[in-house]
């Protein structure tokens, strides 16, 4: 899934329903490290929707996730009533037109046909921004693939951490999430949508390629599906989604570096890869970032 559609599952996360339970097939992705003399901080790139036949939860992933104090992720799942009072707050004024209505011409009939196929009501999304339509949709047709919120890394981490007592700190809230898309400006938010409705049937080949390099820690194939993305994302979207979140969440690991002990970080793969990575934003603060697992040697 190209990266911004990756934010989007990752914000689609508070939609979506449960799944089956992980079954047993090999998984080597990527995991680094920043040390220092009393300081040690896992990086781990999340993948928020994965097939429950994938086992990735094992090997050195699992060991430093057990050798951690705690668990630090983009966000922590807030209750339902907190999601639905952030959106209300990000919805349109009443008298905005509706989403259709504020469309490039032929894309109305693409969105009524995108609501009947996801299910929805006719005009489920007339009432809301074109970010959150997007978000909406964007997860559609990975479920029909059998790509499951349950499997990906955030649950299954989450779980984990529950089960050990393992404390869990999120580096964004739910309403900062929210602001990254709302905060947009509007054309940008349409194209946004756009993109969404016209790849729906080209959605699960690119999930299918971004979570098999990720199994294979092939983050150079990874760091390709990503710039093949932004290449067709604007400036500005550049800069709120990967670049300002990269830069404040090497800030926060810069100081909590000042502090002892042991943390097992996962956000979204795709800032764990190519240019303007989270590790470049580390390393121009002065940190070494060392990869713990090898590259394949055929990716």
């Amino acid at each position: 899934m190209p990266f911004v559609r990756l934010l989007l599952a990752a914000v689609a996360l508070f939609f979506a329903g449960p799944a089956a339970r992980p079954a047993a097939a090999p998984a080597k992705p990527a995991l680094w490290v920043v040390r220092d003399a009393d300081t040690t901080v896992y990086l781990f790139g999340s993948v928020h929707e994965l097939r429950p036949d994938l086992a990735w939860f094992q090997g050195p992933v699992r060991r430093a996730f057990e050798a951690s104090d705690a668990l630090v992720l983009e966000l922590i799942a807030p209750p339902e009533a907190e999601v639905q009072e952030a959106l209300r707050r990000a919805a349109p004024p009443a008298d905005a037109p509706p989403l259709p209505e504020r469309l490039p011409p032929g894309y109305a009939k693409k969105l009524a046909a995108a609501t009947r196929a996801a299910g929805y009501p006719e005009g489920a999304f007339d009432r809301m921004d074109p970010w959150l339509a997007a978000t909406s949709l964007s997860i559609l047709p990975l479920r029909r693939n059998g790509y499951r919120r349950e499997a990906g890394v955030e649950a299954v981490l989450t779980k984990a951490a529950a089960r050990t007592g393992k404390p869990v700190e999120g580096l964004e809230t739910q309403g900062d999430q929210i602001a990254i898309f709302d905060q947009l400006p509007e054309a940008e938010q349409i194209t946004m949508l756009t993109r969404v409705l016209d790849g729906q049937d080209a959605a699960t080949e690119t999930m299918r390629r971004t979570a098999e390099a990720w199994a294979r820690g092939d983050t150079d194939g990874l760091a390709a599906i990503v710039s093949e993305d932004l290449r067709q994302t604007s400036d500005v979207v550049q800069q709120r989604v990967l670049a300002d979140r990269n830069a404040a969440w090497a800030d926060w690991i810069v100081k909590r570096m000042a502090r002892p002990g042991t943390v097992f970080v996962a956000v979204g793969t795709g800032h764990l890869v190519g240019r303007g990575s989270l590790q470049d934003a580390l390393a121009a603060r002065g940190l070494t970032v060392r990869r713990l697992t090898p590259a394949p040697a055929n990716p």
